[in-house]
This record gives C-alpha cells, structure tokens and sequence, in this order.
C-alpha cells in the first residue's frame, strides 16, 4: 500500500473515532475495551496522542518513569492524555486527523495497523460496527506478521495456516487451519485472540 493510501486510512480511522467518541456518555467512555487494563477513553487517547507525541527527552523521562517497561510507558501516557475533559479529546482527534507527524518510536507502517486494531478495541466492546478497509487491513496483518516483538504471531500461531475469505492473504504452514475476514485475522494476529476466533 502506497504512502498516500495509507495516510488516508489513518486520517479516516481517525476521524471515525472521534465521531464515536463524541457519541458516548460517561459510563461509556469508562468502559474496559479490549486492551487489557484500558478504558476506551485511554485507547482514544493513544490514537490522539500519535500525531503530538512527545520528543525523545520526554519519552526518556517516561521510560526511567516506567521502568523500561515500553506497554506501561504507552499506558501511562495515554491514562494522563485521558485525564482530559471529553470535548478536547475529540478536537484533539479532529485537529490531528490529517497529521502526517509520526512518533519517534514507529513508523507509517506500524501507525497504520496500530490505528486499525484501536479503533476495533474501541467499537468492539461498545457494540458498534465499523468495517476496516480490506487493502489496509491486508497490509497490516503482513506487517504484524513480519515483526517479531511486541505480537510475535508467528511464534504464537505456529503450526496454523491462516487464510483470508474476503481477500488473497494466506500466511502460515501447519495441519491446523483458521479461516476468517482479514480484519479478523489482524485482530487475531495482534493478540486479541478471543475477538478474532469468534469471527473465524
């Protein structure tokens, strides 16, 4: 997928979560999501938080902070960014929507999966439908697939052939066979194993 597309992506991800968001009350945005240990306001903070990260000294101070411990550092910082009144995480998610400002920790690459898998962890749990794009999902599970830490899919799936029913993406070797919609695959593969096997 070319630098175009996926830019487009993340901005339409990124505007479809602040339109959910603006719908929620409350109790809603307290709600767990799929991330183990966030809220769904916490995960909207994270994506909001892509494009205005902090530069490399802040994020060593939130390193020392979190013990080197690289999940706790993107919870903390998200936790606090939540601690924000409502409206400003939308306009936070509106303004930046078309940022093409990428943290100093990940590339486009990862930013396009990343955003797709987080906008699930969000609608999932809340009962809300919303489709990734086939082309884009299919990028990102080749990239998880690729990458070893923080998913480790090939380790994790080992032994399973994974195959696409709505699209031509197949990854894997072994007797057992998972077959599903690429976006459920992605989910599966970045370890949201419960979601993604119901839909497969």
């Amino acid at each position: 997928m070319d630098p175009e597309r996926s830019w487009l992506v993340v901005e339409q991800e990124r505007r479809y979560l602040a339109d959910l968001l603006e719908s929620l009350d409350e109790t809603e945005l307290n709600r767990p999501s799929l991330c183990d240990g966030w809220r769904i306001r916490d995960v909207a903070a994270h994506v909001a938080l892509a494009p205005q990260h902090p530069g490399p000294g802040e994020m060593l101070v939130g390193a020392v902070r979190a013990l080197g411990r690289f999940n706790k550092l993107n919870h903390d910082m998200a936790v606090r960014h939540a601690s924000r009144p409502d409206v400003d995480l939308v306009a936070d998610l509106r303004a930046h929507a078309g940022s093409r400002r990428l943290p100093v920790v990940t590339s486009l690459d990862n930013i396009v999966f990343d955003v797709l898998v987080h906008v699930q962890d969000v609608a999932i749990p809340l009962g809300r439908q919303h489709s990734m794009p086939v082309d884009a999902a299919v990028f990102g599970a080749d990239r998880v697939w690729r990458m070893g830490w923080p998913f480790h899919a090939r380790r994790r799936l080992a032994g399973s052939r994974l195959v696409a029913t709505d699209a031509e993406w197949n990854v894997g070797e072994g007797p057992a066979e998972i077959r599903g919609p690429i976006d459920a695959l992605l989910m599966l593969l970045t370890g949201r194993t419960v979601t993604g096997l119901e839909r497969v």
